[in-house]
């Protein structure tokens, strides 16, 4: 089983629930930390599959942080090799900006758990059929994408309309952190509200994003696993 490449692109990423699901499920796992300057891109030759993680920057601030257009770059030939790739956060809108759609400010700015709507398309989508109308999931984010050509919209939100979208029969972006464990929201709300105060910049005490996570985490990680589960088993379909 060839590996399934994790692209790290936050100091503060842990990969949440995605390592003990791809463990799980028998697939063995490789780290690209694109934040790290001195880390070559990786070769695709002997990847999977590859998850493209979230982070607090923007996709197209390229001049002060040149890993994005590495990883912009490494997204583009991903999808053209036929690579199963999945997009988190940033790299949902990492995959619009390689497919030559712009991934602009969001209306508004997202964290916490929010409702989202699974279009009729959804329904028979092998990766994200599971999720079911006003599922509650988190998001921390203020910046979209718009859909690349011939993409397949997948879920909606109240807020920020396109939140998940299928490119083809391998490649997916999600807008939602389904990864998200109760150890790295603790470090992202710590790590940011040492920074600045997150009720004024975006909208919601951490007290208030950690009640939600008391209510809400335990069936959104059952959904995140699942999640990555079935990319385990895309991955192994393909030859």
């Amino acid at each position: 089983m060839k590996p399934v490449l994790f692209v790290r692109n936050d100091s503060f990423e842990t990969f949440g629930i995605a390592t003990r699901a791809f463990e799980t499920s028998g697939v063995p796992i490789q780290v690209f930390d694109a934040i790290d300057a001195d880390a070559p891109r990786p070769s695709l030759d002997g990847v999977g599959g590859v998850v493209m993680f979230g982070s607090s920057y923007n996709v197209d601030d390229t001049d002060r942080h040149p890993f994005l257009k590495e990883i912009r770059d490494l997204t583009r030939e991903a999808v053209e090799r036929g690579l199963p790739y999945l997009g988190i956060c940033l790299g949902a809108q990492v995959l619009a900006r390689a497919l030559d759609r712009p991934a602009p400010a969001a209306p508004v700015k997202e964290v916490g758990f929010e409702a989202v709507h699974p279009t009729p398309a959804a329904a028979g989508d092998r990766l994200l059929s599971h999720y079911a109308e006003g599922d509650l999931v988190f998001q921390w984010h203020q910046d979209t994408f718009e859909l690349p050509d011939d993409a397949e919209l997948l879920a909606t939100g109240d807020a920020v309309a396109l939140q998940a979208y299928r490119v083809g029969d391998l490649t997916w972006g999600v807008q939602w952190h389904f990864e998200i464990d109760r150890g790295e929201i603790e470090t992202w709300l710590d790590a940011f509200s040492a920074e600045a105060d997150l009720l004024s910049t975006w909208g919601k005490t951490p007290e208030a994003v950690r009640a939600e996570a008391d209510a809400r985490l335990a069936d959104h990680e059952a959904k995140g696993v699942e999640t990555f589960r079935r990319f385990a088993e895309v991955m192994r379909e393909r030859p």
